[in-house]
């Protein structure tokens, strides 16, 4: 008797199947564009299952709720987050990464910081945020002291605050002015030199 390994099917309103190799993915996929379009709060699953192109069960079987699938995109975010700021080569070039990962991925980065939509206890997403905490305080700790201050602690909340707070404000739309034509990136370097100085 030979068996083969069931494959990824839903089933869409008409009846005939609908085949994805990576149904997770799928529903992910579709939730960042929902997000990016019209941002988390009036995201739905069964929307999400109609944009998949799945049943309107399989994101619940797949996430359980909403939250659930917040949770997930939180902590994928979250780890693309980690793996840029360690190909960092220094503590500016780590900003620089900050920002371009919010202009990159913007729903990631809206899902992230908001905890009041997410499952702040899930394990994978304490992993993730905790990766992505490291990263940038190696990158900071590798300021000499002359550059950053005596508090490493306080030098990490201070070039947290200035990447994060740029980010939001260029994706809200907010710095059109000041920033105008410029690279974006350049400008935040500019920022970082008038905060972190390199001794020398």
């Amino acid at each position: 008797m030979s068996s083969s390994k069931p494959s990824a099917t839903e089933k869409g309103p008409s009846g005939r199947p609908y085949h994805h190799g990576d149904l997770r993915r799928a529903i992910l996929t579709a939730a960042l564009d929902a997000i990016a379009a019209d941002g988390p709060s009036g995201l739905s699953l069964r929307d999400l299952a109609r944009r998949a192109g799945v049943s309107h069960a399989a994101p619940a079987h797949h996430f359980k709720d909403r939250a659930g699938l917040l949770t997930a995109i939180a902590a994928e975010g979250f780890g693309l987050l980690a793996t840029t700021l360690r190909a960092a080569t220094d503590l500016e070039e780590a900003g620089v990464r900050y920002v371009r990962f919010a202009r990159e991925h913007p729903a990631h980065f809206q899902v992230m910081f908001a905890p009041e939509l997410l499952r702040t206890g899930d394990l994978e997403l304490t992993t993730a945020r905790a990766l992505a905490s490291d990263a940038l305080r190696e990158a900071v700790t590798a300021v000499p002291p002359e550059g950053r201050g005596t508090d490493p602690r306080l030098a990490g909340v201070a070039a947290w605050s200035l990447a994060h707070g740029f980010a939001t404000l260029l994706l809200g739309h907010n710095l059109e002015d000041p920033v105008g034509g410029q690279d974006p990136e350049e400008v935040f370097r500019k920022l970082a030199r008038m905060l972190f100085r390199h001794p020398g």
